[in-house]
């Protein structure tokens, strides 16, 4: 009889193993499960060199998985860059900035955030010049709580070639007053030239990927997926890998398409990037494209027209005009991509978007048949009647993200914007699970969240509430779900997603030893103390990788 590693005895383990729910004890050898049962059973597998732990009754489940995490992009922002929170106001925004001017050399950059775009009303002139009062030495960006639109100041714009001739890039916004002169906020594909100018060395990276790592177990986290990756993302990943620094299952989007850094990439580089940073636990199956933008900045392709306002008139609405690819362009590519291999993750808001790329999903499968490959809409956020059973049917995944199912520093500018009957349509997760729609959970960190943590996104899908109380009310209550449904989008419908359908996220015979302690058993806890929770320990592979 083969011999434990090391044995868990005296808990309380929610397996997620429809065959054995439930367990006290379970057995760990060569970094995956051994067996799960009760105390009795388990002792029986330990040997004179078994190490054994007590865990007195703790609650004891699989690790999750995160399905849309920008984790270098966050760490950097937590590690290097301006960060004052997602309600924060403009003066505490002006403050922080002061603060780092003094630290920063004349004419170094400085970048972060973020603002909503009701701080606007606040600054009393435009983005520009309030940046050039606050920072005149330095070339400063700061982004919105979204990353799909950012505040720059005289320096920054003059660096980043931009002046009152500039035309708008293609799915590019740039602003200009009355007067014609730039303010200083730029919008989608206008943000590549600033992105591009704000380059963390390869040295910041490897520590930032070291800080996600760090962050992600310590939220319980045993798998996630880097949602848009180019080759520096790829490389520090690579390189945490090949050092033994990694702890998670991983797998990264490699960017085929965005407008706010690399444009298109072509199909030849993509393949290239996969064969030379893929790593045994860093997937590089998989590919990112943009179909639109976000609704407050007015660049979220919707099928009914935008409120009235900021000078935007209904009557020439076309839903098409907000689109980043055209329909043709987009089926193509998702059918070249599909036929080679790739998972397509498309950034899609609106609801016109999401059907665009549900449409082009179709072509995929019209093209190729069904490659197996089961490719993905990212946010998912409006999702029309006649939409909803096509993920099904097209055997699509709808992600929801970011933790925008429960009022947050983003619903005040929707509303500004949107109709009643839009944000009634506002993640219909109820909805997708009703028709027989596999959903996977995402965070999108840092654009949009301000944090990676599951379990308060796990506790706004319960009541649709904010359990931080920073913000009243809910936000389409109907569309709340229970515990044992939502625990799917982080375990099981992820691990497929990932590709590793019952080898992670289930405790049973064979999957990987990937799983979390906590102090209190999470089925009986209400939402805002499953908000509340904080990780005891996480094992990746039966490696303790994070130990409060």
């Amino acid at each position: 009889m083969q011999k434990a590693d090391t044995v868990y005895l005296g808990g309380n383990i929610l397996t997620l193993d429809p065959a054995q729910p439930d367990a006290q004890a379970i057995a760990l050898a060569g970094g995956r499960v051994l067996a799960c049962g009760k105390d009795h059973d388990i002792e029986n597998l330990a040997g004179p060199q078994t190490r054994v732990v007590r865990l007195g009754g703790r609650f004891v489940m699989p690790g999750l998985i995160e399905s849309h995490t920008h984790a270098l992009w966050g760490a950097c922002r937590d590690l290097f860059e301006v960060y004052v929170g997602y309600t924060a106001t403009s003066g505490a925004l002006a403050q922080a900035l002061r603060q780092r001017t003094v630290q920063t050399e004349k004419g170094q950059w400085i970048s972060g955030g973020p603002w909503r775009y009701e701080m606007r009303d606040d600054l009393g002139t435009t983005p520009r010049d309030w940046l050039d009062t606050l920072a005149p030495a330095h070339p400063v960006a700061l982004f919105d709580t979204s990353q799909h639109a950012v505040w720059c100041n005289s320096l920054a714009l003059s660096l980043c070639g931009y002046d009152e001739d500039t035309p708008p890039p293609d799915g590019g916004v740039i602003e200009r007053d009355a007067n014609g002169r730039l303010s200083g906020m730029l919008a989608e594909a206008a943000l590549a030239p600033v992105r591009h100018s704000i380059r963390e060395t390869p040295k910041q990276l490897q520590q930032a990927c070291d800080y996600a790592l760090r962050y992600l177990n310590s939220l319980g986290y045993t798998g996630f997926r880097e949602p848009m990756a180019d080759e520096r993302t790829l490389a520090a990943y690579a390189e945490a890998c090949d050092a033994g620094r990694w702890s998670l299952h991983g797998a990264a989007h490699i960017t085929a398409y965005s407008p706010l850094t690399d444009g298109n990439v072509p199909l030849a580089e993509i393949d290239r990037m996969r064969e030379t940073y893929a790593r045994e636990d860093l997937r590089l199956g998989y590919a990112k494209l943009f179909l639109d933008g976000v609704a407050p900045a007015h660049t979220a392709s919707f099928l009914d027209p935008y409120q009235p306002t900021n000078g935007y008139d209904p009557a020439v609405h076309d839903p098409d005009a907000t689109l980043l690819m055209s329909p043709s362009v987009l089926n193509d590519r998702v059918a070249e991509l599909d036929r080679h291999g790739y998972v397509v993750k498309m950034h899609a808001v609106g609801d016109n978007a999401i059907r665009k790329g549900l449409d082009a999903i179709e072509a995929a499968r019209k093209a190729n048949g069904f490659s197996g490959l089961r490719h993905e809409i990212a946010h998912s956020a409006f999702v029309s009647d006649l939409d909803l059973p096509r993920f099904a049917a097209l055997e699509a995944v709808a992600e929801v993200s970011p933790k925008l199912w429960m009022p947050n520093a983003a619903t005040h500018s929707q509303k500004a914007v949107l109709s009643a009957e839009q944000m009634g349509r506002l993640h219909r997760i109820r909805d997708l699970l009703d028709a027989e729609a596999e959903v996977i959970f995402a965070t999108d960190w840092p654009a949009s969240a301000p944090d990676a943590d599951p379990w308060s996104g796990l506790a706004g899908m319960l009541n649709r509430q904010d359990p931080t109380q920073h913000f009243a009310g809910s936000l389409n209550a109907a569309q709340s779900i229970p515990l044992e449904k939502a625990l799917d989008l982080f375990t099981k419908n992820a691990a497929r997603a990932i590709g590793l359908a019952g080898m992670t996220s289930v405790l049973n015979r064979g999957a990987f030893a990937d799983f979390i302690i906590l102090d209190k058993d999470l089925r009986n806890l209400n939402p805002q103390e499953i908000a509340a929770i904080e990780v005891q320990e996480t094992v990746w592979k039966g490696q303790t990788v994070f130990a409060r």
